[in-house]
Formats: structure tokens, sequence, C-alpha cells
């Protein structure tokens, strides 16, 4: 869905406009389950953000000062609230099921614990340094990156309607994209 197309549908649903608000739905759901699978959470909690993500949307839907930016506001309220359901699941949970409680623990010794979260620290890290080298390729590489991780993938026709790109152009510039990005990877000593 093109911005064009997302601030005129997001103008109407906050006008009541029924259809315009499920066209928006089917349009932007795509992007919204791809940033809530990224996360990795259960299948319960994924479809709690899902709902809370587009939740808050309607809730917001007359104050979004920038209607043609509505995926990038689902988007990031996706990603806000895994973030939230991510931190509040490390809690330590109460139970008084005898069989968990009799259970041997599972995380093994203190230095596996230590190696294990080093491990964890470092996998961040990585993680970190890749996002930071991701925000400094071009617009139009970070543009192109992102929307085909979408899940389910957009078709090279859907891609070429939003971002304006040539159908033909879209798969040489997303190899030269990934060919900047491991570079600066490298470069850095990331990969």
């Amino acid at each position: 869905m093109d911005r064009t197309d997302a601030g005129a549908l997001v103008q109407a649903a906050a006008d009541g406009d029924a259809a315009a608000w499920k066209a928006l739905v089917e349009g932007l759901s795509p992007l919204v389950w791809s940033v809530v699978r990224a996360h990795r959470l259960s299948d319960a909690d994924a479809h709690e953000v899902y709902q809370t993500a587009w939740f808050r949307f309607a809730q917001h839907l007359g104050r979004i000062r920038e209607p043609g930016k509505a995926g990038a506001w689902l988007a990031s309220t996706a990603r806000h609230e895994c973030l939230k359901v991510i931190r509040s699941s490390q809690r330590l949970t109460l139970t008084d099921d005898p069989q968990l409680l009799d259970r041997v623990s599972e995380d093994g010794t203190p230095e596996q614990s230590l190696l294990d979260s080093e491990e964890a620290a470092a996998q961040s890290e990585r993680v970190r340094r890749l996002w930071q080298e991701f925000e400094e390729l071009g617009e139009r590489c970070r543009q192109l990156l992102r929307v085909l991780m979408a899940t389910p993938p957009p078709s090279y026709q859907d891609v070429s309607a939003a971002l304006g790109i040539a159908v033909g152009s879209i798969g040489p510039l997303r190899q030269r994209c990934l060919r900047r990005l491991r570079a600066r990877l490298e470069a850095r000593g990331t990969i």
C-alpha cells in the first residue's frame, strides 16, 4: 500500500468510513505481522501485540499528523509493544504447580549461565552494530530492504508501485544494497 492510498484511507477511516478501515487493516496487516514475527513471540503474545497495535492505531486515528506514514506508525507501535511483552516475560512467574517446583533446574551450572549471558550479550552487540550500519545506508537502500523484509514478501510489482522503482531494477538494487551493508559490516569487523 503506497503512502497516498494509506493517507486517504486513514482520513476516510477517521471520518467513520468502515470500508476504509477494513482496507487499512487488510493492506497493513502483513507489515504489522512481519514486525511481530521478527520478535519471535509466542502465538498468544504475537496475537496480543497485533491486536494492541491496531487498538492503539484506532485510538489515535484522528490525531495522526502524517496519515501517509500509517504503516511506519503501526510498525513502530508493534515494535514497542513487542519489547514490552519481552521485558515483562523476563520477570519471575509465581506458580503453585508441584511438578514445576520439583523440577531440576534446566539452567545448568552458574558457569554455564555466565557463558550463556556473555554469548547473548555478544549476539546483542552484533545485532546492534548491524542495525547501526543499516541506518548508515542511503535512504533508498533502507526503504527497499525494509519493504522486502515484510512477511509475506510483497511482489516486485507492489514494491515498484510503492517505491517508484522499475520492476527490473529491484533485484540488482537489492543486491547492491546488501553488498554495501556486508562491506560496511566487514570493514567494522562485525562479520
